[in-house]
């Protein structure tokens, strides 16, 4: 089976990761292999074209390329709520949570994760047109080989740009190196009421693929559900299965990473979860109508989230 995943070197959709680094899915009879693609834009692309059989991106992703959300499928949640923070320039001064001070800046964002900065920002009250606040992709972050949230701090190092909207690696490379403070930390509650619960990190397959071979899926499945408990038992073990696939530094980080996550940790997708990820979906143009959580959350496998 193979898996792709949009940002590598993070601890966005780590319980995937280690699901395969630590041989668990072998472990429940499958075989896998991770595959960095990014943007999730193209992950979701390459799902819906046969090329990968797994996306472990965001889960409002496969509304890019599934019409209505039809032919696909959230497997599992690999961790609860928005998982992205806003950092800016340190030497800007602008405090935790407010949005009023952005003002002429440019914000790093990748393609897909970029809805759920610009719908904060609106439901916070904030016009980037009338504050020229341009949100865009982060300089030499296009083509195979990238993780965004490393490439978005060492961007804002630099000064390439003014801020980035990434994942929590990203985010303490920045904040470790002093060249980055944090404004908004959604998943714990930044930001405007609500925009914690836009999306979240899930496993996604088509039907095609579980109709083909439930095993594999439901496999795959249990070996996340026993990453996720792991982590949270053990943030260790993260340190084992990041050791060999990410740089020194951030195989170094992870851990302290996980162990701050490791609450959310979560694999059920919750009618409440569906029905607000259908709305993101509708109110940032994705899709027009909100489907029915049997047609977002596959049935067949929510026995193995207990």
């Amino acid at each position: 089976m193979r898996i792709a995943v949009p940002d590598l070197i993070s601890p966005s959709y780590f319980p995937a990761i280690a699901a395969v680094e630590l041989g668990l899915v072998r472990e429940e009879g499958a075989d896998a292999e991770l595959e960095l693609l990014f943007p999730v834009t193209d992950a979701a692309e390459a799902l819906r074209t046969g090329r990968i059989d797994f996306l472990a991106g965001a889960a409002h992703a496969p509304m890019h390329v599934f019409p209505e959300w039809s032919g696909v499928k959230l497997v599992a949640a690999l961790s609860q709520h928005m998982y992205w923070f806003l950092v800016v320039r340190s030497d800007l001064n602008i405090g935790r949570g407010d949005l009023g001070a952005l003002r002429g800046i440019r914000i790093g964002a990748a393609p897909g994760p970029d809805l759920g900065l610009r719908l904060l920002l609106a439901d916070a009250g904030v016009d980037v047109e009338e504050r020229d606040i341009h949100i865009g992709p982060v300089p030499a972050t296009e083509g195979t080989g990238t993780s965004f949230g490393v490439a978005a701090a060492k961007a804002l190092e630099t000064g390439a740009v003014d801020g980035f909207w990434a994942n929590g690696m990203g985010a303490e490379l920045a904040l470790r190196r002093g060249t980055g403070s944090l404004v908004i930390d959604a998943r714990r509650g930044d930001g405007p009421a609500g925009a914690g619960a836009y999306t979240f990190p899930a496993l996604a397959t088509t039907d095609d693929t579980i109709e083909r071979d439930p095993a594999a899926v439901a496999a795959l499945t249990r070996a996340v559900v026993r990453a996720q408990r792991l982590l949270r038992d053990d943030p260790e073990r993260a340190t084992e299965a990041a050791t060999g696939l990410f740089p020194a530094l951030e195989t170094s980080m992870i851990a302290e990473l996980v162990r701050r996550d490791a609450a959310f940790y979560d694999p059920a997708i919750s009618e409440d979860s569906a029905r607000a990820l259908a709305d993101f979906g509708r109110r940032t143009g994705l899709i027009d109508t909100v489907p029915a959580y049997d047609r977002i959350v596959t049935p067949q496998f929510r026995h193995l989230w207990h």
